[in-house]
């Protein structure tokens, strides 16, 4: 007979002594549990006990987190949270350095259970780290020349201790003192410093920044771009991470319109959004990042790339300011900007001889306009009130005009010289082209959490958006020309074009001139022969009798779909917790019982290699109280406020069960697969329909596939009833070509 779900056998270590074996009853209070372990040892003053896991994360026992416990675990009785609180609390303020620095290596580990951070912050441990870090590190200093080892450690579990605290969301950001922030700004100024003690400093400023608003003005008049560089000029990939993700955080907060560095001092603070490339291109932050973190001999990490990724996507969105901008058609100097496009183009001065008259003039400024290719030829600055992409627009013809004159020259001469409905419009193409690049580049956009998606070429050209727009004009009047187009093609062009650079996008090149180069291989002719190849393997037939078959066949196709949804569901998946630090992740588990009547879920220590046992996943829902299934921006985790979570990407990716009143378990998938997959997994549970777009495609490949072999020929033709046996592996591989 097994025995009852609520006795767990476990093994309890004390130091100096056997292990006990003992059977735990989960129905009795832990209290009493303690009360009986100590007894069977001669142990005084139970109450000031606790069960320990034994393992790598030493983690207290709760009556939250005591249904963890299962059969074989081993676990340690210890001091309990609070005894151990107050003991850490005394030895860290010891007069003996040895104790102190052995009570903060102590604290450093301790910190990171949740159980044992609340008594610790209840003790207002808090308080004192930092007024060790303010006042104390003086005292340090001066043994430093003859304890330099022992001063890195001794600042570093301090400043580790810290950090591991305030990861649990118990104590506010908002309450440190300037005095604070200035010293750990000091130890990223410094410029030889303790690698650890680097690390947490600027992880510590990064979390500042992300988590209040208030302590980012502090931290921006304390931290400069000058002060960040030398950390990327090191080796240390991990502190090249922090340093970019402290310039990504103190971006991400920056006032909206005002996301600028000061000319003078270089501190991030509140100036004109103008003068932002300037400054980046004065201190040489891109072409840094290119040869010391992209081109050094060490692969890039996910978090780098996660880095990478946000930088890249918050200096796009600069050009937002400019993107929104409508042109005023009264403005002189923006006015201008038209005039000397005309002048490149067709080598003309201004008339300031006023020969001719003001109407002979107007007919050849019209003239003119026409052959640019704008919209409106008499007064093309109404071309620019589109918005997007606004002045942007204008901003890259003349950028186009002034750093690529022959190219520029070339392509308005050429569709001037053609015939009116074959001439390929410069104006209009430049403004969709424009708009169509901050499309694929997500300008004006937050950064994704999860996504790792940045492009090496665009760190390699100070004006890489211009640069890149250069390369799509002359791309576009090129598949112009191969697709001998009219006017009325313009759309179908476009499509093309875009086609051919999201193409191009994929293979991540590492410059400009690779990007260039694959366009090439991507003429118009090439990308047919991809349509067709992508059309001939979407095959559709759309007779009557075909199509009642198909709808005969789509419920098993439906019910083959869910019961795989369900297995998924059953074999289970991993999702991390979303804390404002990336770097520090957490995960937890959930699947589904194989009966389908409970969700087994629990916090994880790692992200798991494989499934997660149902007997370790503490937290039980049953699928019969689950109310209902809500995505997006309708989820209790999305309603509230933060930087990172307000963004399309994650709002994509999240859903929450809502069971019972009030109660919701909130999930964000991974991606974009597993979304669908536990989105409808759910549904199906329910009752409901699935919805999501891997099932419609789901659905049409497998109701394709089984068409075709229904009307395959089959006459005369024996169908095997088992599947022919896998041939055994050949005796080398030698035959085999890697393309690669």
């Amino acid at each position: 007979m097994p025995p009852p779900a609520d006795i767990v056998k476990v093994a309890i270590e004390w130091p100096g002594a056997f292990p006990k074996l003992m059977e735990i009853d989960q129905k009795k209070p832990l209290s009493a549990i303690i009360k009986e372990v100590c007894e069977g040892w001669n142990l005084p003053s139970p109450e000031t006990y606790a069960l320990q896991n034994a393992d790598s994360t030493n983690f207290y026992i709760t009556e939250k987190n005591r249904n963890n416990i299962k059969n074989g675990s081993i676990l340690r009785l210890t001091t309990s949270a609070a005894q151990m609180a107050l003991q850490l609390h005394e030895r860290i303020q010891s007069t003996s350095m040895d104790m102190k620095l052995d009570g903060l290596k102590d604290l450093a580990n301790s910190s990171r259970d949740i159980t044992f951070a609340q008594e610790f912050i209840n003790l207002d441990g808090i308080s004192l780290l930092t007024q060790m870090v303010e006042s104390g590190t003086e005292r340090y200093q001066k043994l430093q020349k003859i304890m330099k080892p022992c001063f890195g450690d001794l600042l570093s579990f301090t400043l580790t201790a810290f950090v591991e605290l305030m990861d649990h969301g118990i104590v506010s950001w908002d309450t440190f003192s300037v005095a604070f922030i200035k010293k750990i700004a000091s130890y990223v100024s410094k410029s030889a410093m303790d690698t650890a003690v680097l690390q947490r400093s600027l992880a510590i400023l990064e979390s500042m920044v992300l988590n209040s608003q208030d302590l980012y003005q502090k931290v921006a008049q304390e931290i400069t771009i000058g002060q960040l560089i030398p950390h990327l000029q090191g080796t240390d990939q991990d502190i090249q991470t922090y340093t970019i993700a402290v310039i990504n955080a103190l971006f991400l907060k920056a006032p909206e319109e005002k996301r600028q560095f000061d000319q003078d001092s270089v501190n991030i603070l509140e100036c004109p959004l103008t003068e932002m490339a300037h400054i980046l291109a004065q201190k040489q932050l891109r072409s840094i990042i290119l040869s010391n973190v992209i081109r050094s001999n060490k692969p890039i990490n996910d978090e780098m790339a996660h880095q990478l990724y946000v930088l890249q996507v918050l200096t796009f969105n600069l050009l937002e300011d400019r993107m929104m901008t409508k042109m005023d058609p009264q403005d002189q100097a923006q006015r201008d900007i038209i005039f000397e496009l005309r002048r490149i183009a067709f080598d003309v001065e201004c008339e300031s001889n006023n020969s001719g008259s003001i109407e002979k003039r107007k007919s050849m400024y019209t003239r003119d306009y026409k052959k640019l290719g704008f919209i409106n030829h008499v007064n093309p600055a109404v071309d620019f009130t589109q918005i997007p992409p606004g002045m942007l627009a204008l901003d890259n013809m003349l950028y186009f005009a002034r750093q690529h004159q022959d190219a520029y020259i070339r392509i308005v001469l050429e569709n001037s010289s053609r015939e009116d409905k074959h001439e390929c419009p410069f104006g209009r193409s430049s403004i969709e082209l424009t708009k169509m690049l901050c499309e694929i580049l997500k300008v004006g956009e937050l950064p994704s959490e999860n996504c790792h998606d940045f492009h090496p070429m665009f760190f390699t050209h100070d004006r890489s958006f211009e640069e890149f727009f250069c390369i799509c004009i002359q791309l576009l009047n090129k598949t112009w020309k191969e697709m001998r187009a009219t006017s009325e093609d313009f759309n179908k062009v476009m499509q093309v074009v875009k086609e051919q650079i999201t193409r191009a996008l994929t293979i991540k090149p590492n410059s400009l001139d690779q990007f260039k180069s694959r366009l090439q291989n991507l003429s118009y002719t090439e990308i047919l022969k991809l349509r067709q190849s992508e059309r001939m393997n979407q095959e559709d037939f759309q007779s009557r009798p075909i199509l009642e078959l198909r709808e005969k066949i789509q419920p098993e196709i439906m019910e083959l779909i869910k019961q795989q949804r369900l297995n998924r569901l059953c074999e289970g998946s991993s999702f991390r917790k979303i804390s404002s630090r990336r770097r520090q992740d957490k995960f937890w588990y959930c699947r589904l019982s194989p009966n389908h009547k409970v969700l087994h879920y629990g916090d994880l220590d790692e992200n798991p290699q494989g499934e997660v046992p149902h007997d370790s996943l503490q937290e039980k829902l049953p699928v019969a109280d689950i109310k209902a299934v809500v995505t997006g921006k309708d989820c209790p985790h999305m309603k509230e406020k933060g930087a990172l979570k307000q963004n399309k990407e994650v709002l994509e990716l999240a859903f929450s069960v809502l069971y019972e009143s009030d109660e919701y378990l909130n999930f964000i998938a991974p991606d974009k697969h597993e979304y669908c997959v536990w989105t409808d997994g759910l549904n199906a549970l329910l009752g409901k329909e699935m919805t999501s777009e891997f099932t419609r495609s789901d659905m049409d490949t497998l109701l394709n596939m089984e068409m075709k072999l229904r009307l395959l020929d089959l006459e005369n033709i024996q169908i095997p009833d088992v599947p022919p046996p896998i041939p055994k592996e050949p005796s080398n591989y030698d035959f085999v070509y890697d393309c690669n």
